[in-house]
């Protein structure tokens, strides 16, 4: 089984985040996890819930700000063994393309 979530860690601060984004992030390796950082959040993969959600709580931990600002979304579907590019492809399927577009 595969449990994905979204997680968004983020110091509620002025000027740039992506120093302590990047701490954040960094605290996942730590993990049985597979990730990919986006621009708005990272995807988490894991094999259950209990790996998924220490991970996200590491990913908390790891920001050193006064007040830290964390957004955890789980997908935990318990039947069907999907990765997240499945899910992607799945879309892109019913699209006929990629689900991206570069603006112009």
């Amino acid at each position: 089984m595969t449990v994905i979530g979204f997680l968004s860690v983020a110091p509620v601060i002025e000027g740039s985040m992506s120093e302590e984004v990047a701490k954040a992030v960094a605290a996942l390796d730590e993990f049985d996890v597979a990730y990919e950082t986006t621009p708005m959040g990272t995807i988490i993969e894991a094999d259950d819930s209990a790996e998924l959600f220490a991970a996200a709580a590491a990913a908390h931990e790891a920001v050193d700000a006064d007040r830290v600002s964390t957004f955890l979304k789980v997908d935990d579907k318990r039947t069907v063994d999907q990765t997240a590019s499945d899910k992607v492809d799945a879309v892109e399927k019913h699209l006929g393309r990629e689900a991206r577009r570069e603006r112009e």
